[in-house]
């Protein structure tokens, strides 16, 4: 039993934050990242537009904006706290129902792989309404119909503010 005034650690209301950015992301993600304490918990499941040749330049990117562990998905890794998985250049990225991410070389989506839509349309099957999602700045529709599966499944979506975005289309799709 705590003492009193203490309380005791409470369960997190949800088991990840999606976070699917494109046209201007890489700023936006250095922002948020660079914001987050030490203790966060959370895992956040990054999906930015990217050139499939860009290798693990965002992971080398964000790291160093956090001491948070950043990293490129590989096959098989679960999905844990205090981690921020990015998805790779030229694969979409999906959470299996044993929590750990696969990937996947299936066509582009939206002219995108990876795509936020494929991302987040995973996590909502999986994590259903322990899942959240945020579309931020963005030049295509890509995230609106994952928004939509989140949504479906109970979870709690969020967009940036189209007036703030450097491309404004991706949040405006969200929402």
């Amino acid at each position: 039993m705590p003492r009193r005034g203490a309380t005791a650690k409470q369960p997190l209301p949800y088991d990840a934050l999606a976070i699917g950015s494109s046209w201007g992301g890489v700023d936006m993600l250095l922002q948020l990242v660079s914001q987050l304490p030490a203790s966060w918990c959370l895992p956040i499941v990054i999906v930015q537009h990217q050139h499939p040749n860009s290798g693990r330049a965002l992971e080398r990117i964000l790291a160093k904006a956090t001491r948070l562990v950043v990293r490129d998905v590989e096959d098989k890794d679960p999905l844990q706290a205090g981690h921020i998985y990015i998805a790779p250049a030229n694969y979409h990225l999906l959470l299996e129902d044993d929590g750990c991410f696969s990937l996947s070389v299936e066509a582009p989506v939206k002219y995108c792989r990876p795509a936020l839509d494929v991302t987040f349309a995973s996590l909502a099957r999986v994590l259903q309404e322990r899942c959240i999602g945020l579309v931020l700045t963005g030049a295509n529709d890509d995230g609106a119909d994952g928004t939509r599966a989140i949504k479906a499944a109970g979870g709690h979506t969020l967009a940036q503010s189209p007036a703030s975005a450097r491309a404004p289309a991706m949040p405006e799709a969200a929402i």
